[in-house]
């Protein structure tokens, strides 16, 4: 009797078992196949360092799988949990856990496009990745003027102004943050720089005496004073044969970069302001860029035009008009003001700004 019931306890318990298992498997295996519900899609933002409990949350709250622990064993089991990608996905309704997985492994991320214009400076920067939430400002900022971290994107200056070249750049949230972007930046720079120093065109015999920084700081300079791409070379050219008869540069834009909140147009009390930046009081170059030239001011600084001009006045049109000499550059500057107060010759608007007014 006792060994009749043990057989078919040994019978009953494997099938018990074996039913149990294909009840748990068929119960797992229809999660991981069905679809979840829902129409379009819906962008989810993996963070860098993110487990698979916490992606399992994310997806849970945008109605892409059931909240249970099945995910989590459906990463184990494939092979996905270690694989899982940071950044943002755009996941679309109606996929099942096991494709939603596939995708977080093997898909493409949102790709985001964020254009850095010429001519900003590290702080304007830094406002534009802010403002969209790219960076927190601050912690921008500090990178920017840590040496350290300057040293190790291969350069010897105290700030990275001057060298986050302007550019239209792909971003990936949970991948692009404060010092990728930086760095990104920065490889863009010197990617620039050597092509331009691979052109054909050979550097200006006076352009090449000067420093790597130096020529990015005076292209900074060449990059506020116009926004008229003819004009940079000819420009440049006025900078360096200033510099080159120890004349001061006498640019506006560093008078402003030197000075702190600076509102309206500049006084005579900023002209007369020491700062290490103020070209109208230092002689030579300021101690670095001024802001981010794009790559048509640097190709102005190491290829610039010819001749022997000295001065330039806005003409109030968005060009200048350039002289050799200083009694050609005040007559100038006469007709100019004449011509404005006619309201004929000119059409410019707005206050006259004097240029090279003396040596």
């Amino acid at each position: 009797m006792g060994g009749r019931i043990q057989s078919k306890l040994l019978f009953w318990i494997p099938c018990a078992l074996l039913l149990i298992c294909l009840i748990i498997g068929g119960w797992f295996w229809r999660y991981a196949v069905t679809p979840a519900p829902g129409e379009g899609d819906v962008v989810v933002h993996i963070p860098r360092g993110a487990g698979v409990r916490e992606i399992a949350s994310l997806l849970e709250g945008q109605g892409l799988v059931p909240g249970d622990f099945r995910f989590l064993l459906l990463a184990r089991l494939t092979g996905s949990a270690g694989k899982l990608q940071a950044g943002e996905f755009r996941i679309p309704y109606g996929l099942t856990p096991l494709e939603i997985l596939q995708l977080l492994e093997e898909g493409t991320q949102v790709m985001h496009r964020i254009t850095i214009p010429e001519g900003k400076t590290v702080r304007q920067v830094a406002d534009i990745l802010a403002a969209r939430g790219w960076v927190e400002r601050e912690h921008f900022l500090a990178l920017s003027r840590d040496r350290k971290f300057i040293a190790s994107l291969g350069l010897d200056a105290a700030s990275l102004e001057g060298y986050l070249f302007p550019d239209t750049y792909t971003l990936v949230r949970g991948i692009d943050d404060a010092p990728t972007i930086l760095r990104r930046m920065v490889v863009r720079f010197q990617e620039v720089w050597q092509d331009i120093l691979a052109s054909p065109v050979p550097v200006d015999p006076q352009s090449r005496t000067l420093s790597r920084h130096e020529v990015v700081t005076l292209a900074s300079i060449v990059e506020k004073e116009t926004a008229e791409p003819t004009e940079r070379p000819l420009i440049a050219r006025v900078f360096l044969n200033r510099l080159q008869r120890n004349m001061r540069l006498q640019a506006d834009p560093t008078v402003t970069y030197g000075l702190d909140n600076v509102r309206g147009p500049i006084t005579r009390a900023d002209l007369r302001r020491k700062t290490p930046y103020n070209t109208y009081v230092i002689p030579g170059l300021p101690p670095g860029p001024i802001c981010n030239p794009g790559r048509a001011a640097l190709e102005a600084v190491l290829h610039p035009a010819d001749g022997d001009v000295l001065y330039f006045v806005s003409r109030n049109d968005g060009t200048h008009q350039f002289s050799r000499t200083l009694k050609e550059h005040n007559r100038a500057v006469r007709a100019y003001r004449k011509a404005k107060k006619r309201g004929t010759g000119t059409g410019q608007t707005g206050q006259m700004q004097d240029k090279k007014k003396s040596g």
